[in-house]
């Protein structure tokens, strides 16, 4: 791999990273137009979904006129059957529907900088899961990492901040955030091997979104409630799924998990200019614990 190819998709998983920073101040924004939660997760979900399927069907259908003029047979499913597609809607319900309503809870309980704070504990998790899972080693370092972790959350819960509320409900949900958030890294390190991430996305994001319609009650809303629930679809969900999957390509998984870890700095930074959120000089003594964390798991990724 080339340098420049280094350097592209250093920039790809970096632009990620930024467009998912921008999630809490949008969410923040439509949570205060009168939108719900797990409204908001739905849409998104849908929207994302919806892209996502557009983008499938296109790539398939090149694939197939690709193959047809060289006269050659694809090989294998571009969307995953049998097993692979009860794994890819079991993600859905948990990676989707849960994962995007409690963050979004987290963000309406405690802020948009602590939820994505504690977004980061998901490292942590995928270290104490990796075991019972995928039959990797949790050793010394690895439980360094999760200490360092759970001192991290400690201190951002001690901090606290300006617009920012740390009580049992925001923390509860920022960590099942992290806990569900790592399914991407459990599940997506076998699934993203066998099948193009656009063909698991189309199906993955409206099983989610479909799983929550039980849950809402759909309600009207001004046009720019809607305008911050599609940017969330767009510039927060399928740009960076897409910049992240064509970064993964061009970096080292670990490389590429370390540049992403910036997303909650920018998370903050935009917390703190937009909804005026400020964290104090504890939590974020804090939130560089889990941050740093986080990136140190990243790196004994095996």
């Amino acid at each position: 791999m080339t340098a420049a190819s280094a350097r592209r998709g250093a920039i790809a998983i970096l632009a990620a990273a930024l467009l998912w920073g921008a999630l809490g101040v949008l969410g923040k924004r439509a949570l205060a137009l009168g939108v719900a939660p797990l409204e908001i997760a739905l849409w998104r979900a849908l929207g994302g979904g919806a892209l996502f399927a557009i983008h499938a069907a296109a790539t398939l259908l090149r694939r197939r006129a690709r193959y047809a003029s060289a006269s050659l047979r694809m090989n294998g499913s571009f969307f995953p059957r049998g097993g692979d597609l009860a794994s890819t809607i079991g993600f859905g319900v948990i990676g989707v529907s849960v994962f995007y309503s409690v963050y979004l809870l987290a963000i309406e309980a405690g802020g948009a900088s602590l939820a994505s704070v504690l977004l980061y504990t998901a490292p942590a998790f995928v270290a104490l899961a990796a075991g019972p899972l995928l039959g990797e080693r949790l050793g010394g370092p690895e439980l360094a990492g999760v200490a360092v972790t759970v001192a991290g959350v400690a201190l951002v819960s001690l901090g606290g901040g300006t617009g920012v509320r740390v009580d049992a409900a925001a923390l509860g949900f920022g960590l099942a955030a992290g806990a569900t958030y790592a399914l991407y890294y459990l599940w997506g390190k076998r699934a993203f091997a066998r099948h193009a991430p656009a063909a698991l996305y189309a199906i993955a994001l409206p099983v989610g979104g479909l799983g929550l319609v039980p849950f809402v009650e759909l309600r009207a809303h001004p046009p720019a409630a809607w305008a911050y629930v599609a940017a969330m679809a767009v510039l927060s969900t399928y740009l960076p799924y897409l910049l992240y999957a064509a970064g993964l390509r061009r970096l080292a998984a670990t490389r590429a998990a370390v540049i992403a870890s910036i997303e909650p700095v920018v998370a903050a930074i935009l917390a703190a200019l937009v909804v005026g959120e400020r964290l104090t000089l504890l939590a974020c003594c804090g939130a560089a614990l889990v941050i740093g964390a986080a990136a140190w798991l990243a790196t004994r990724s095996r």
